[in-house]
């Protein structure tokens, strides 16, 4: 074929060499995206919360709306520790952790449930009192015998009178414990008890902090029903006994108060120590502060917990 006839034909040929499609090479597939399993917030931790109550005698039902107040917000009661009526009203407490419960028991309480005088008690013993009245009143309101059997860990504080030592009951009678506990000198005959002779753990202990301290707590939210010793109505010697203890016990509470996480105050200024025709006033008093002081105690879970939390990696 001439040359001059091949031009045109490889003009051609390249053209439709230049239009044709190159072949397609399949891509590596491409996985989904899976996304990651969230896990589940762990839950914080919790403290273990101690509720300190201290002695004062009539002044007790205090403690009853604090405890309300607590139990309402969901506030963990983890263990009790009582001095004097504070070893009472935690014991009621303790046996069912029913606040409810605890209101009608200790709103039936009335001097005559305390205080068995006699006048050879007092010319022959060692107080006024027997005490065993007290003693009995437990034994009927609390249905099972002894501490361990309570619901919540329990302690009743007392001091050994022969060697003004502190001497922690978490064992053994309940009834027996809130006795020897709540023995104020002079007022009630001492309580032989454990090998010792015991009186009111106020004399060394008013608010139990330290001892609460001592059984593991955390946190100890501490109750102080001590406020405001003032009495201008002293009559008798009962009177002179318990205004006597009541001075003493406020003494040592001012020492012993700093260690608490959470201190609560009711007002019950005025209220005497055998005054049982204030129990609302009292009751409500212990509510009112326990409120006022929720902001304190959460802020002081929170501060715990942030303190015991392990950072997630």
């Amino acid at each position: 074929m001439p040359r001059r006839h091949l031009a045109p034909i490889l003009s051609i040929a390249l053209a439709a060499l230049g239009c044709a499609r190159a072949p397609i090479v399949p891509s590596a597939p491409v996985a989904p995206e899976v996304p990651q399993a969230v896990r589940p917030a762990e839950p914080l931790p919790m403290p273990r919360i101690a509720l300190a109550l201290g002695g004062g005698a009539a002044r007790g039902f205090a403690h009853i709306g604090v405890i309300r107040v607590l139990e309402a917000e969901k506030i963990p009661i983890d263990l009790v520790v009582g001095t004097s009526v504070g070893s009472l009203i935690g014991a009621l407490y303790a046996q069912k952790r029913d606040v409810f419960d605890l209101e009608w028991t200790a709103f039936a309480l009335t001097q005559d449930d305390l205080l068995d005088t006699g006048v050879m008690n007092a010319v022959m013993g060692m107080g006024l009192a027997k005490g065993e009245r007290l003693e009995k009143f437990v034994e009927s309101k609390v249905q099972v015998k002894t501490i361990e059997a309570l619901q919540i860990p329990f302690a009743a504080v007392a001091t050994d009178l022969n060697w003004g030592t502190k001497v922690v009951i978490d064992r053994g009678s309940v009834a027996r414990a809130v006795h020897a506990s709540s023995a104020i000198p002079g007022l009630f005959e001492p309580v032989p008890h454990l090998g010792k002779i015991l009186v009111d753990g106020g004399v060394v202990e008013n608010i139990p902090i330290a001892t609460a301290r001592e059984r593991g707590a955390d946190l100890v939210v501490a109750v102080d029903i001590s406020e405001g010793v003032g009495n201008a109505n002293i009559r008798n010697l009962v009177d002179v006994l318990l205004q006597a203890a009541n001075i003493m016990f406020s003494i040592n509470t001012e020492n012993s108060k700093r260690g608490a996480d959470v201190l609560i105050t009711p007002d019950v200024r005025g209220v005497a120590m055998l005054d049982f025709s204030q129990k609302k006033r009292c009751m409500q008093a212990g509510m009112d502060a326990a409120r006022a002081a929720l902001p304190r105690l959460r802020a002081a879970i929170a501060d715990w917990q942030a303190r015991h939390t392990v950072p997630r990696s």
